[in-house]
């Protein structure tokens, strides 16, 4: 029984400093601190780089958008690669101003292996380029998304995320769902980063990245979560990404839950081989380094380890209650302790992510409603991911036909 004991106080200990460190972090989110002087003061010659796998319906919104930019047109260059693409995703993206790479390959069907691609072409062909942008191709984008970057590039950063908005946030309560997971996790975990000089994360779409970085090291990614992947590699070499709140681009999120659940678990998927390839690194580079940027890098790979001490908590709580070492009143204590972070807390961040960020909270009523719904199934989506880890890409169709004047 004393082992019992000793075991259930060090896992809340983990749990506990794990927690109270992400949230002693966020609360940095609401902390202004002055703008970074301009290092340069130049016009960078940009590509919007569009990786794009059957997307006939959309394309064509987020060309056109791009178009829009308010950035010398001779400044920026619109590439799309038509990725083993059977529809007419290469025409539509011809017909409305880009430049189309295609490209055959079923059996590497990633945008991670798309990129490695498109860029080695572009290193043979000697492209003379100061910057990347990357998109996907359901997004619109505001047209001051290339300014903001050229800016923060003029700043000296070399990797930077900007701000993914939600195209439908209020069409489905998955869809709300989406939109205030992502909308707290801009505020409370990449803002509040970015803000105390630790490292944010890219997003998957929206993101800018130096040119000379992919000339010299490529872009070699090997998992489901390139995103993910790039930044933990970044990382783990001393080099904190950044952020930018008002480069704005808006993504369109599945409707159905069962279309989020197969593209969450890819997620988790990923994020379980980021934990297999990257943990190593990165433990090294707190040792090397020795910066709290390395350490916090290192601590976001622990997010499916602590879910694993969480349940084993759970399991040593109910071992002492059969051992007749408490209660039945203290072991429902103790499971409505983590039943409430996990099913009442979202929420009420997420209504407090609206208020902050002065949006209205109206329409996403029924969002914050089943918003516990849809962070409690990712519980379930984490333990599927660990039990039996499906590596194949399965694409997420996207049908929402919406412009940019939409979105103002």
């Amino acid at each position: 029984m004393e082992y019992l004991y000793i075991l259930q106080q060090a896992l809340m200990w983990l749990i506990t400093i794990f927690w109270a460190y992400n949230i002693g972090i966020s609360v940095c989110s609401l902390i202004k601190f002055k703008e970074k002087p301009l290092l340069v003061d130049k016009e960078h010659k940009f590509m919007a780089l569009i990786p794009a796998h059957n997307e006939e319906k959309v394309i064509a919104n987020l060309v056109e958008s791009l178009k829009k930019q308010n950035y010398p047109k001779d400044k920026f260059d619109i590439f799309v690669i038509a990725d083993n693409c059977t529809d007419k995703t290469a025409e539509v993206a011809r017909n409305a101003g880009a430049i189309v790479y295609e490209r055959t390959d079923p059996d590497h069907k990633t945008k991670g292996y798309a990129m490695q691609w498109f860029f080695n072409k572009k290193n043979e062909e000697k492209a003379e380029y100061d910057a990347v942008c990357v998109f996907d191709a359901d997004n619109i984008v505001d047209s001051e998304f290339i300014k903001v970057m050229n800016k923060k590039l003029c700043q000296g950063e070399e990797v930077v995320q900007g701000y993914r908005d939600i195209k439908n946030p209020s069409d489905t309560w998955v869809t709300a769902g989406y939109a205030l997971f992502y909308w707290t996790m801009h505020r409370f975990y990449h803002l509040a980063r970015y803000n105390i000089g630790l490292s944010p994360l890219l997003n998957g779409t929206g993101f800018m990245v130096k040119y000379d970085l992919i000339k010299q090291e490529g872009w070699n990614t090997k998992t489901l979560t390139e995103d993910i992947e790039f930044s933990l590699i970044n990382i783990s070499k001393g080099r904190a990404l950044g952020w930018a709140t008002e480069a704005k681009v808006y993504d369109e999120q599945p409707l159905g839950f069962k279309q989020s659940w197969t593209q969450r678990t890819r997620w988790s998927v990923g994020h379980l081989q980021c934990f297999r390839y990257y943990v190593k690194d990165l433990a090294k580079s707190v040792v090397r380094n020795k910066k709290v940027m390395n350490f916090d890098g290192l601590l976001y790979l622990m997010g499916m380890p602590i879910l694993i001490v969480t349940l084993a908590l759970l399991g040593v709580n109910l071992a002492i209650y059969l051992a007749d070492g408490m209660t039945l009143a203290g072991l429902i204590w103790n499971y409505a302790k983590y039943i409430v972070a996990t099913f009442l807390l979202p929420p009420l961040t997420g209504l407090l992510t609206l208020l902050l960020d002065k949006r209205p909270v109206k329409p996403m009523i029924k969002g914050l409603l089943c918003y516990p719904l849809f962070m409690g199934s990712w519980i379930l989506i984490n333990l599927k991911a660990l039990v039996k880890p499906n590596t194949t890409w399965e694409k997420i169709d996207h049908v929402r036909d919406i412009k940019m004047k939409e979105m103002t």
